[in-house]
Parts: structure tokens; sequence; C-alpha cells
């Protein structure tokens, strides 16, 4: 799910828990932000089976490459179990 502020210039994107076997959103917040690049300015959180990510946009960060790239950084086996609904 993800959610754009045009004028604050923020994009929301939320990550679940589909495999209850899989870490739990405190240990998955942490991984997932490790493998996201360095200079987003990430704002998480986090509850068991659900992460908010609200990241800030600029002339570098557009919605379609934040979209693009945690959808690629959940397809990370240290994230299995986890995604963003569609």
């Amino acid at each position: 799910m993800i959610v754009t502020d045009h004028a604050i210039r923020f994009v929301d994107v939320m990550a679940v828990r589909h495999d209850g076997t899989a870490p739990a959103g405190p240990t998955t917040v942490v991984r997932l932000l490790c493998l996201l690049p360095g200079h987003w300015h990430c704002a998480p959180e986090v509850a068991a089976d659900r992460i908010r990510l609200r990241i800030t946009l600029d002339e570098d960060v557009d919605r379609t490459a934040v979209y693009g790239t945690v959808v690629a950084v959940l397809a990370d086996a240290a994230l299995d179990g986890w995604s963003v609904p569609g």
C-alpha cells in the first residue's frame, strides 16, 4: 500500500507479515532499514505484523523509486514472509 502526500513530500509504504513464522516487525524493520539506500530519510512505525515506512521525497527520491526499491528489498531472503500488499 502506497500513500503519497504531495504537499509534505513523503510517501508511506506499508509492509505486512504474511507468514506467521517470519520474524516479527521489530526484527524485520532493522533488516529492512539496513537494505534501503542510506541517504533516504525514513521514519518507521512498527507493529508485530505491520511496518509503515514514511520516506521523504526529494529531487533524487521519487515515489516510483521508493516503491520499486522497497519491493526489491523485501525479496531478500532475510525478509521472507513480508511483502507490500498489492
